[in-house]
């Protein structure tokens, strides 16, 4: 039986052809789910990492992808599904998403998470995790334990949900600078070190 071999978030690359003329369509993203609903249905699915769901290629364009037979690589961590597309393939009308040449040097723009002032933060925290200091409310969070800081994540995250429903962007921004803080506390009573969050959210970014 083959395994496949999915990233960190559940998911695994899917190579889309053209089985009429061997062109390419595009590339997506699987997860499980998707994949054997392409299996069932004999139509391609796909996961969208935008909004956390799978989606069924066609059902609001009507330009289905039919499976004609589905490979996987020797690495057994990309896909490749030959399909009758029923319609243009992408979005834009065309029958691939490839259609912009590269004909000149390109510029890149890397995605940059400015982590500095959270960093700075972070650091406090972690130095008043076994601190002395008789008066400081990091240190009652730390003495209190995991349970209760995990109740203000909890508590705060409610405050900055009830501050975006009321539009209120001064509260909101206030309610969100609560929650990291409290959310750091946690990450630092979990022992966890703050640059696996940053690697995870650079590995999301691509």
């Amino acid at each position: 039986m083959t395994t496949l071999k999915l990233d960190k978030q559940g998911l695994i690359p899917a190579i889309i052809t053209n089985i009429n003329n061997g062109k390419v369509i595009m590339l997506g993203y699987m997860n499980a789910e998707s994949i054997n609903k392409t299996i069932e249905t004999k139509e391609v699915w796909f996961y969208s990492r935008s909004r956390s769901e799978i989606w069924h290629k066609g059902a609001t364009s009507g330009n289905y992808f039919n499976v004609e037979s589905m490979s996987i690589d020797c690495d057994n961590d990309t896909i490749h599904i030959e399909v009758h597309p029923t319609g243009p393939g992408c979005h834009t009308g065309n029958d691939t998403c490839f259609f912009n040449k590269i004909d000149k040097p390109l510029t890149f723009e890397p995605v940059k998470i400015d982590s500095k002032v959270i960093d700075k933060l972070f650091k406090i925290i972690e130095s008043r995790k076994n601190s002395n200091l008789d008066k400081s409310y990091t240190v009652d969070l730390f003495n209190a334990g995991i349970k209760k800081i995990s109740q203000k994540v909890v508590e705060e995250a409610g405050e900055t949900a009830i501050a975006a429903v009321s539009q209120d962007k001064k509260e909101f921004i206030n309610e969100s600078v609560d929650l990291l803080y409290h959310l750091l506390v946690l990450t630092s009573a979990l022992d966890i070190d703050l640059k696996d969050i940053w690697d995870e959210l650079e590995n999301r970014s691509k």
